[in-house]
């Protein structure tokens, strides 16, 4: 039994943060150039990291999940954010270019297949290539699943969500009109926008301590990392992309297109008790693909919280198995 459990134990162990074998900066069009790093094994199995947002960037946390002696993890920052450039930038910045660069960086790096691993706006990013390039995709690790639909911003940004946080919503609604508050993305969206940089960190700053305080499930009423420019940049790129709704051809896209990924192995792990992507979109997701595995955590909604953790480093360690 001992020999039992410490095997199920070591499954669930994240590693140490390991520097970046390689990093680069790789030119996509226009103005942009992507941030790109690559960790772990240089021959190792290929795992492409998508993070969240759109605009929230990857930092070293996320290197964690892959045992470096075996997967050659590529993370990279995404149009606008992080150590992309230029920074804080919309123009040229769509869900279709995010796809393009994927398939670009995979040409660059020299990568046939590779393993998919996002979670929430990353985890939309990886359905939306893999039913477009099924061909390069082996399997999908995606922790709680969004799926860019009217129904889930509603939620978050209409009310929903507001009654299990009335203090935080409060303190979210307070800066703009009442007679704006029928559409709260747009209202931020034109201050984000305004030309004035401190009112845009302002703005920034409440719309990502709205995301931050339901992100765990014991955060703090007031949540949020304390850097303005960040703040700005997360919130400029979210109503961004959600005042486009992801610039989705159609309400419910992804579940529309899930038979083009029907044969591709995939594994969800979704927090029980997530406020910002409810469950609801993981069953969803997880009814029409039937090589799915499903598995709700106690947890909310942040790779941060420690039951989603244990199952995602356990996930990955597993895959180690199939993958050879």
């Amino acid at each position: 039994m001992n020999k039992i459990l410490q095997r199920f134990r070591s499954a669930e162990t994240l590693y140490p943060v390991i520097q970046p074998f390689d990093t680069r900066m790789l030119p996509v069009g226009g103005d942009h150039q992507l941030y790109i790093e690559q960790c772990g094994a240089p021959n190792g199995f290929p795992v492409l990291v998508l993070h969240g947002g759109p605009g929230g960037g990857c930092n070293p946390m996320m290197r964690r999940f892959f045992d470096p002696g075996f997967y050659r993890a590529v993370l990279f920052d995404q149009r606008g954010c992080g150590k992309s450039r230029p920074f804080s930038c919309v123009k040229e910045n769509t869900t279709q270019h995010l796809i393009r660069d994927m398939e670009l960086i995979r040409q660059t790096l020299g990568i046939g297949r590779w393993v998919l691993f996002g979670g929430s706006w990353g985890a939309t990013l990886a359905l939306l290539y893999a039913q477009q390039f099924p061909d390069r995709v082996t399997h999908l690790v995606l922790r709680a699943p969004f799926l860019m639909t009217r129904r889930e911003l509603d939620w978050f940004y209409a009310g929903g969500a507001a009654r299990f946080r009335p203090e935080s919503w409060e303190r979210f609604t307070d800066p703009i009109p009442r007679n704006e508050h029928d559409d709260l993305i747009s209202a931020y969206h034109r201050r984000l926008f305004s030309g004035d940089v401190n009112e845009e960190i302002r703005f920034g700053t409440r719309w990502l301590e709205w995301e931050s305080t339901l992100c765990r499930m014991n955060s703090p009423s007031r949540s949020g990392n304390g850097n303005g420019a960040y703040a700005r940049t997360f919130a400029r790129l979210e109503t961004h992309y959600f005042l486009n709704r992801g610039f989705l051809d159609e309400d419910g896209q992804i579940l529309a297109g899930m038979h083009r990924i029907a044969d591709i192995p995939g594994s969800i792990i979704h927090g029980r008790y997530d406020l910002v992507c409810p469950p609801e979109s993981a069953w969803s997701l997880a009814k029409q693909w039937k090589r799915v595995e499903l598995e709700f955590v106690l947890a909310g909604h942040a790779i941060s919280e420690t039951e989603i953790q244990r199952k995602l480093a356990a996930t990955m360690n597993g895959l180690r198995t199939v993958l050879g």
